[in-house]
């Protein structure tokens, strides 16, 4: 039997979806747990078909799916194996969503959209899941969306530790590369004792991931400026940061993102681009083709594993953050 029992029976369940099974893999050998074995396969018309092989009655499951391209069919996937553990007697779900999905669309910025973050929190509370554990959310405001404890991971100190490594944190600046990652910048200036930089920026709000950058205010000449951001999508909003940077005297440009999306253009955009390296972790898998020279990618399995355990053991998950989350 796969699984680990703690006084009482209580039993830890975890469950993978197809999406990253190789961070599934690294999380349950960070517990020491086995994944439990599941038969998932997709009918000739899509459809999706989960049947978890061993007894989950009782046991508090938790179940990971990294929410990467084709990005519906890796959600609808985790909704119906929670659906699959509510219907089993699972005593306890938690969803493990390393990444997000639909997290930018958390408010209406035009009369008729959605609130498509909304939903998702409605749907996985819908198919049966007690809790949420996520890394980095667009904007913390999703956590309220949820009606249930969510447990908010932030990868900062694995990053930070990164750069802290391999820079001269006297001579960097740190830069958030829009207004809505000055907070998340703040905590990186804390982190590191360095000062802070902000980029004006403006969408098009007519054309999906276009982004027009206007000022640099802060100090970043001949400075080693390192971008904090939540992900990096098609490296748009990126690549003109670290552009606009340069154009104000910068002598080098880090970027860093927990979420590596790297969508479309993205790759080429960051191997053709003036920045030294690009820093990411794998909340999202990162094939062998969107690998690149520039590129470090950072595991994130043992931070999601503490906070699994914590869970788990009914601990603080807070405390990973040494008590500020």
């Amino acid at each position: 039997m796969s699984g680990i029992k703690a006084s009482g029976e209580k039993k830890l369940m975890l469950f993978s979806g197809r999406a990253h099974p190789d961070l599934a893999k690294e999380v349950a050998d960070n517990l020491r747990v086995e994944l439990t074995p599941t038969a998932a396969y997709d009918f000739a018309n899509g459809e999706t078909f989960v049947r978890f092989l061993e007894s989950v009655r009782g046991s508090d499951a938790f179940v990971i799916q990294s929410h990467t391209a084709p990005i519906n069919q890796w959600i609808m996937e985790q909704l119906i194996m929670v659906d699959a553990l509510k219907r089993a007697s699972a005593n306890r779900i938690t969803v493990v969503a390393p990444f997000f999905g639909y997290a930018r669309q958390d408010k209406k910025h035009r009369g008729r959209e959605p609130i498509s973050a909304r939903l998702m929190a409605d749907l996985f509370k819908t198919a049966g899941a007690d809790r949420l554990i996520t890394v980095d959310l667009h904007t913390a405001q999703i956590q309220g969306f949820f009606d249930g404890p969510v447990d908010h991971l932030f990868a900062l100190e694995l990053l930070a530790d990164h750069v802290e490594s391999k820079l001269d944190t006297s001579q960097v600046t740190v830069v958030a590369p829009d207004a809505g990652r000055v907070r998340v910048a703040e905590r990186w200036t804390d982190r590191l004792g360095c000062p802070l930089a902000i980029i004006h920026k403006r969408r098009d709000p007519e054309v999906a991931n276009e982004v027009k950058v206007f000022e640099v205010v802060g100090e970043v000449e001949g400075r080693t400026c390192v971008i904090v951001d939540d992900m990096i999508d098609t490296g748009g909003t990126i690549v003109k940061a670290a552009d606009a940077l340069f154009e104000q005297g910068a002598a080098r440009v880090v970027a860093t993102a927990t979420h590596g999306v790297l969508s479309g253009p993205a790759v080429d955009r960051l191997k053709n681009s003036r920045i030294s390296e690009v820093i990411l972790t794998n909340t999202l898998p990162i094939p062998e083709d969107k690998q690149f020279d520039k590129l470090t990618v950072l595991s994130i399995a043992p931070l999601i594993a503490q906070a699994i355990h914590e869970v788990f053991s009914d601990g603080s998950v807070t405390s990973l953050f040494g008590g500020h989350s």
